[in-house]
């Protein structure tokens, strides 16, 4: 077996991209609090080499908190188009501060200024409340570069477990399981 899990990872990734209607990058992030509660939702893949899979957040919401509490993920790719699915699970770090306020540069001026008006994951009162907020900080920042939030930054999955799932007629399906043992990749099967 013997595979390289991340250049497996970016064929398969490759193929997503050319076969998938919307959003080959979407994978689903699981986290977990002090208080051990589950919580998952869709976030984008921003980045994705041998150091980790990077998404970008608001670091106040929901996943912040419980990443602050808890630094460890699980990611889910399900690429239907493909029948695959890709499993990483391990611990999480904050990407630099220059990773962030690089990938923040080439965000749309709307998500920059999206990122000053949004209280991710509080209580909202009505959706007036956010878009008065939205045109205040676009007046306030009209003409000028939208800085980086501070409470705004990126997470880096840092893999110890890799499975990559095919789907096979008569739920016969693959797995393979990547492991990291003392700094080396192991590669095995799983049952269906």
């Amino acid at each position: 077996m013997a595979t390289d899990p991340f250049l497996l990872f970016d064929e398969w990734f490759a193929e997503a991209r050319a076969s998938e209607l919307n959003d080959a990058e979407a994978m689903a992030l699981a986290t977990a609090g002090a208080d051990g509660e589950p919580s998952v939702r869709m976030v984008l893949l921003k980045g994705h080499g041998p150091t980790g899979f990077v998404f970008y957040t608001n670091e106040r919401s929901a996943k912040g908190d419980q990443l602050a509490e808890n630094p460890n993920a699980a990611l889910l790719f399900h690429w239907k188009s493909r029948r695959r699915q890709v499993r990483v699970e391990g611990r999480v770090e904050r990407v630099t501060d220059a990773e962030s306020d690089a990938y923040f540069a080439t965000r749309s001026r709307d998500s920059q200024l999206g990122a000053w008006a949004s209280d991710q994951s509080r209580p909202l009162d009505t959706r007036t409340t956010f878009e008065a907020r939205f045109e205040e900080v676009k007046q306030r920042l009209d003409g000028q570069d939208v800085p980086r939030p501070p409470h705004w930054g990126g997470y880096r999955v840092i893999p110890d477990r890799i499975e990559f799932w095919s789907d096979r007629p008569h739920r016969l399906h693959e797995r393979r399981l990547f492991t990291l043992v003392d700094g080396r990749w192991s590669e095995g099967l799983l049952y269906p």
